[in-house]
């Protein structure tokens, strides 16, 4: 092979950051080099990303392979220790033109392929100025990164470090070039967006930086945040939940709980009444908001009650995009070191609350038949609503908008009865 080749696990942030990470490597002369950006907040991840890079070596095997993101962020020596690695670089290292400039020589020891420093030392996130997201019509802007919070079954602030925020001059920057490439929308990504600001001098929340970008750069169409924390919400993001048309009505919460007890368990910082309570109040600003959410099965001490209560309060919400995760324990965490449910228990549990997932996401697609929609058309014949529902879309042309009738679906996602081109399709 030649040129660099990224392979990215995870979150839109590590898919944000790998377009910085092969930019770099570019600049630093790279050649001839496959990077890894891995993900660490399941062992399923982990163990992919392995595969992943024995893969890699296989049908590169001249290549050198470079491994990095939270999963070699959390287990360097582990990554290194692999034959096929020849280096690991950190979170931080990553983004930097110069950590690629000083890797070591092939077939050296597990020690010296080691560029990782200790994240918690880092206390600024610099802005990466990225034109292009490769393989994306959406323009992905990182507003943030690390976490101060400490949740029980977590391990990404020990591969993220702390929180700290891109100053918002630089966002709003950004933003600029992101549509000026002819990106029509825009997402906010972060490890805790919702915690934008603490760290800035006035201590500007996220919606406030959101009301800036929208008003700085008129030629953003869709505004979108990634996942959010419910509890951290500020008045300036339900001023646009209410009234901004441009703010896509769609949020994807944190939720990973529907019972208190494990919600204290987790050391979450809501309840069960308080993510209710959150999306009553949106809805009652904005009826065709949609949510998705994140939720753990099988945590630790949970019970069949416990877990009908996670699925309750699914319901209860009418979560359109539920994504549940069986619990996986991570090395380190303390709900690690709490007593284990069985694993078929925990894969149970999963299918179980996966069934509700299944069926609330029909009522939503059901709900949306014989509507008008406006579409951002994708690179693989799909597309997605304003409220980020998935609509078979052939025939388009990626980064579009259009306007469309929904015909139907086919219990996965919409399907189009006709269309109409939008002016902003031009």
């Amino acid at each position: 092979m030649s040129g660099i080749d990224v392979i990215t696990f995870g979150c839109r942030l590590n898919t944000y950051e790998s377009e910085v990470m092969k930019a770099e490597a570019a600049r630093a002369g790279l050649n001839n080099a496959v990077l890894v950006n891995t993900c660490a907040v399941t062992g399923e991840a982990v163990k992919q990303a392995r595969q992943a890079i024995r893969r890699a070596r296989r049908e590169n095997p001249q290549a050198r392979i470079i491994v990095t993101g939270c999963a070699a962020q959390t287990d360097a020596a582990g990554f290194a220790a692999m034959p096929e690695v020849d280096a690991v670089l950190g979170n931080e290292e990553k983004l930097k033109a110069d950590s690629y400039l000083r890797l070591p020589d092939f077939g050296v020891s597990a020690e010296e392929k080691l560029r990782v420093n200790d994240i918690m030392s880092v206390t600024e996130t610099a802005p990466q100025m990225v034109g292009h997201i490769d393989g994306h019509v959406r323009g992905f802007l990182q507003v943030q990164n690390g976490c101060d919070h400490r949740c029980t079954f977590c391990i990404i602030p020990y591969g993220r470090g702390n929180s700290r925020s891109v100053p918002m001059g630089a966002v709003v920057e950004q933003a600029r070039k992101l549509v000026e490439n002819g990106y029509r929308e825009v997402v906010l990504t972060g490890v805790d967006a919702t915690s934008y600001g603490a760290d800035l001098p006035g201590q500007p929340t996220l919606g406030q930086l959101a009301k800036t970008l929208l008003k700085q750069v008129p030629e953003i169409l869709r505004l979108r945040l990634s996942s959010i924390d419910s509890i951290e919400v500020d008045r300036h993001l339900f001023d646009l939940i209410a009234d901004e048309p441009r703010f896509m009505p769609h949020l994807h919460l944190s939720l990973q709980h529907g019972d208190d007890l494990i919600l204290k368990r987790m050391k979450r910082r809501h309840s069960s009444a308080d993510a209710i309570d959150f999306a009553r109040r949106v809805r009652d600003l904005r009826p065709d908001f949609a949510f998705g959410a994140d939720m753990i099965a099988g945590f630790p001490t949970e019970t069949e009650e416990m877990a009908t209560n996670s699925a309750r309060m699914a319901e209860e919400i009418g979560i359109a995009h539920l994504h549940v995760f069986p619990y996986s324990p991570r090395p380190g965490t303390p709900a690690a070191r709490m007593p284990q449910h069985d694993r078929a228990v925990v894969k149970a549990r999963a299918s179980a609350l996966r069934a509700v997932a299944d069926r609330l996401h029909v009522a939503h697609l059901e709900r949306l038949i014989g509507t008008r929609q406006m579409l951002l058309v994708e690179r693989n014949e799909m597309a997605h609503t304003e409220d980020f529902t998935f609509v078979s879309a052939p025939g388009f042309t990626p980064g579009t908008l259009v306007e469309v009738s929904i015909g139907g679906h086919n219990g996965r996602h919409l399907t189009i009865a006709s269309a109409t081109a939008s002016s902003a399709a031009a």
